[in-house]
């Protein structure tokens, strides 16, 4: 039995005005989602997957943007079938938050910096809901405790800076969540999250899903999490929809070449590959822009780059043959948490505690482990963008925690990092030629500004852009795109050590594939050497020469990534192994299953 429609979007097209005429960034999108369903929407960085979400939350920015065509329908329990299209904006507000409710794709940029976790959330529940502050803050602290945030009144007290991204994800869900919405639209909601606490916000929106009958929208570029939790699945590509069905089926029997790609772009966890397959591995266009198939199989594309284990055996003996250019000593970097009346701390968060490793020259060296292990704090130390408690820290044996301010702003070119968050790390105020261009001015590269914009030029070049592409400004690029600016930013002054910081945790998976090549072709073609962090275990292990698992500060244990993936030695990795979203076919099957008889059971 058909259950019921909460919402028909109808032909839906939304454009933007850029260089004097209008791009549609979705054309003709058509789907229906009903209680209790979740619809997977994927497609590559820039295909209209989020544009279609705000277009329906009617938060597409008029102008440049306008939703051109088509209708958004919405179910209503109280007030019947409304086209939300022809919405006033008052009345929207009555339905966004409370019966539509949103996870924005980056955490950072969707909190508010001047107030307290636990006042925005606050916020929504006494918006929507007839509850007193005391009631409010209770159920805040409740949704605090089910997204599993570690200690809930310190976070409800805490600004968002000064906790971690996967901390501040799980505030914006627990916000998303707090008023029981119909209709929950959740757009990359696990992407800053480690497989653990991923796994377990998966369970809970599932869990809640079948308690209140919610229709979920669920836009991630990870298939693996596509696969165990959505029942029907979207593909987008250049803002339509190439393919659309039953989970099962399209995982199964992937009839568009698009589609084929992006289930090829997972980084594979039981083989070793030279690269990962992209798009163009099956499918290129004509002179005229029209798409030409290429007959490739996902089996084939991944069979055709596969490392063998002798050849990975003969890289390694070369590799550790050479110099360590970063010796790490025993390195602590503990905050204050509690002080005195007159300022003396008395309790300490002990984000690295007492680590020791080496990286050497040409290596990658993968850091993974859940949100707050340390690791993010780790790599801003080696920098001394944190300073160190207790230890040392040698590059090129240059003891970096001796030199004097004006040495180290001379070494930092040669130490370079790539952030997180892509947006909240360029200056919203300058274009992206202007921000490549800085770098080289401030270290005196190149004689001149002329000569520097011919370099930025063959920068945006080599990581995928275009020059036209120059005068533009961070909020005109997608999520993928504006990392790709920050990975040409950290080339600007042709680093020799660059730190990976979830450099591509907020990208989909064929943008990813393309970046992740892009960083190991870069890194062939510079002999760079990476500390690559991650909490995404398959990515480190694709990129990683060797791992190092942290948990609460410390190395849980550290080798091979291959070895540490296939004989891990802690129950730890175990547990972050086994919380990896596999996405193969049984595991559909069985996720399937599961659903059917949880809803049977409610």
């Amino acid at each position: 039995m058909q259950k019921e429609v909460l919402l028909e979007v109808k032909n839906l097209v939304t454009e933007f005005k850029s260089d004097g005429e209008f791009v549609k960034a979705v054309n003709d999108v058509s789907f229906t989602l009903h209680k209790g369903e979740t619809i997977g929407i994927v497609g590559e960085s820039g295909s209209g997957k989020s544009v279609t979400s705000l277009s329906i939350m009617q938060l597409i920015p008029n102008p440049p943007g306008r939703v051109f065509g088509g209708e958004m329908l919405y179910h209503s329990k109280d007030k019947g079938v409304v086209n939300l299209r022809n919405l006033p904006a008052e009345e929207m507000r009555s339905f966004r938050g409370n019966e539509i409710a949103m996870i924005f794709q980056e955490p950072m940029t969707s909190l508010n910096p001047v107030y307290t976790c636990g006042n925005q959330v606050m916020e929504a529940i006494l918006l929507h809901q007839k509850v007193s502050k005391k009631e409010a803050k209770k159920k805040t602290l409740k949704l605090f405790e089910q997204v599993q945030l570690p200690d809930p009144e310190r976070i409800f007290s805490v600004y968002p800076h000064q906790i971690s991204g996967g901390q501040k994800q799980r505030v914006m869900i627990a916000m998303a969540m707090s008023c029981n919405p119909r209709v929950l639209i959740a757009d990359e909601p696990t992407t800053a999250l480690d497989v653990t606490v991923q796994k377990t916000i998966l369970d809970l929106m599932l869990q809640l899903q079948r308690e209140h009958d919610m229709g979920i929208m669920f836009i991630t570029h990870d298939l693996g999490v596509i696969a165990e939790l959505a029942d029907k699945v979207m593909v987008m590509y250049k803002g339509k929809v190439v393919e659309q069905g039953p989970v099962l089926e399209i995982f199964s029997n992937p009839q568009h070449p698009y589609t084929k790609s992006l289930l090829a772009c997972r980084p594979p966890l039981d083989k070793r590959l030279m690269r990962l397959p992209v798009s163009a591995d099956f499918m290129s266009t004509d002179a005229e822009g029209n798409m030409l198939e290429i007959p490739t199989t996902v089996s084939e594309a991944i069979n055709s780059v596969i490392i063998t284990k002798e050849q990975r055996e003969a890289e390694h003996k070369e590799l550790y043959s050479r110099s360590k250019i970063l010796e790490i000593q025993n390195i602590k970097t503990y905050f204050s948490k509690n002080k005195t009346f007159f300022g003396k701390t008395i309790d300490y968060v002990k984000a690295v505690d007492d680590v020791t490793l080496d990286v050497y020259e040409g290596e990658t060296l993968g850091l993974v482990g859940e949100s707050g292990c340390g690791k993010t704090t780790l790599g801003r130390t080696i920098l001394r963008l944190n300073e160190p408690t207790e230890g040392k820290i040698f590059f090129q044996r240059n003891d970096l925690l001796r030199l004097k301010p004006d040495d180290m702003r001379q070494l930092r070119k040669d130490m370079q990092i790539i952030f997180q968050d892509p947006y909240s790390s360029l200056n919203p105020r300058i274009t992206i030629g202007e921000a490549l261009m800085e770098p080289m001015q401030v270290h005196n590269i190149l004689s001149n500004n002329n000569q520097r914009r011919e370099k930025v030029y063959e920068l945006l070049n080599k990581v995928g852009l275009t020059e036209k592409q120059f005068g533009r400004y961070p909020h005109e690029f997608s999520g993928g795109q504006r990392q790709r600016v920050c990975i040409a930013r950290a080339l600007a002054l042709n680093p020799k050590f660059i730190i990976c910081d979830e450099s591509v945790s907020a990208l989909d998976v064929s943008v990813q594939a393309q970046v992740l090549n892009l960083l190991n072709d870069l890194k062939r073609e510079f002999k760079f050497t990476y500390i690559f962090i991650s909490h995404d275990l398959s990515v480190v292990k694709f990129m990683s020469d060797r791992m190092v698992v942290m948990n609460k500060g410390k190395i849980e244990e550290m080798g091979d990534a291959d070895e540490i993936y296939l004989n891990p030695q802690s129950q730890y990795t175990k547990n972050l192994i086994n919380s990896i979203p596999k996405g193969q076919l049984t595991d559909i099957k069985a996720s399937i299953e599961k659903k059917k008889m949880s809803f049977d059971i409610a």
